[in-house]
């Protein structure tokens, strides 16, 4: 899989020759082996030459990798093919389509089709899906004849990479018996600890509880902070992502909070009608601390006496903004997981043939490393 492979000179036919740089180190036979499939040709010699991808500023090349907090492709896989059976997933676009493989059109990966998952037609009620019937680099070379800019960059998406193969994730343990009673029936952070064992060691950062008060000029609701000494940042599902609550980087809980303040607030002054929400510290301000992969806010409203008296929020990137949940934290995180709760940005997760205890998990982020391991 070199410069010489003929689908890599197809490709930079039409996007340009691969930067020294760009590649990663991939394992598709460790890949492959947990998939069940083999990969079309044309997307393992891409990716292998070329790395991740944003092509044509339009959309995304994924390739097997993950980074801290942001992007990893075994989570993306899962989540993606569980809203899809059939197919398989390959990359995104900017307004939060999905491309896939029909993995059902030929025993042979390379005469896979490619298709997209339009998520502005699934929203309106039509037929969210459009057949290119083509494989992967012709479907390229036609949506650039159709007008997309034929260039192709690092993903920003996929930043601060490991330098090792993406590993595949561990089998699965079966489903304790207390995990299946907690499923059903039970409230409270306990009963959430049985159905999602914590993390031994939370990841919380390098400061305390005082120094993020301090950063933020508030206390939060004590069960936040229960939650987050027990599970720690992390995802949930590989879908919501709470922030680190201790730490400094773009990521943690106050910088995001105090970057996406300021965003909401610019698009709240162009388009009113579809940002009507007070911003922290603005009285009844609501305050990020958790979002989607799709970029969706889960949020407090900061209205009440106390933080004790806060109630919840989704903030939904493809939908009108809704009312506040009914329900606090941890119930919301319960009955989301269980499958009972699902609004705009915490949508179901699995089809309701699947079983939550297959897929419902939660992945601690791994510490920052200390200043002299950089």
């Amino acid at each position: 899989m070199t410069a010489s492979d003929p689908y890599v000179s197809a490709f930079a036919e039409i996007f340009g020759d691969p930067p020294a740089d760009f590649a990663i180190p991939v394992d598709w036979a460790a890949v492959e082996s947990w998939l069940g499939t083999r990969l079309p040709a044309d997307y393992k010699a891409i990716a292998a030459a070329y790395g991740p991808l944003d092509i044509g500023a339009r959309l995304w090349l994924h390739v097997p990798c993950a980074n801290r907090g942001w992007f990893d492709y075994g989570a993306w896989v899962q989540q993606t093919r569980r809203d899809a059976p059939g197919v398989l997933p390959f990359g995104a676009t900017r307004t939060a389509d999905t491309l896939y493989w029909d993995t059902t059109a030929s025993d042979d990966p390379d005469q896979w089709p490619v298709v997209m998952r339009c998520q502005d037609d699934e929203n309106a009620g039509r037929d969210p899906w459009r057949r290119f019937g083509t494989p992967l680099v012709p479907t390229l070379a036609r949506l650039v004849a159709d007008g997309m800019h034929p260039v192709a960059a690092r993903s920003g998406m996929q930043s601060d990479l490991e330098d090792t193969p993406w590993a595949p994730p561990p089998q699965r343990p079966g489903p304790t018996t207390q995990q299946r009673a907690a499923l059903t029936a039970g409230s409270g952070l306990e009963t959430l600890i049985k159905l999602v064992p914590p993390p031994k060691t939370p990841t919380l950062g390098k400061h305390d509880w005082d120094w993020l008060y301090k950063r933020l000029g508030t206390r939060l609701p004590g069960e936040y902070v229960r939650l987050m000494e027990r599970y720690g940042g992390g995802s949930w599902c590989g879908w919501l992502r709470f922030n680190i609550p201790f730490d400094e980087d773009r990521y943690a809980l106050a910088p995001w909070a105090e970057w996406y303040a300021e965003t909401y607030q610019g698009q709240r002054a162009e388009f009113p009608e579809y940002h009507p929400l007070a911003v922290y510290p603005e009285p009844g301000g609501f305050l990020p601390f958790a979002d989607s992969i799709d970029g969706d806010q889960l949020c407090w409203l900061t209205e009440g006496d106390t933080p004790e008296d806060w109630p919840l929020i989704v903030l939904p990137r493809h939908a009108d903004q809704g009312p506040p949940l009914r329900t606090g934290l941890t119930e919301t995180l319960l009955e989301w997981l269980r499958g009972r709760l699902a609004t705009e940005g915490l949508p179901r997760l699995g089809r309701r043939d699947e079983d939550p205890l297959d897929y419902i998990e939660f992945e601690s982020y791994a510490p920052e490393p200390a200043a002299d391991e950089h």
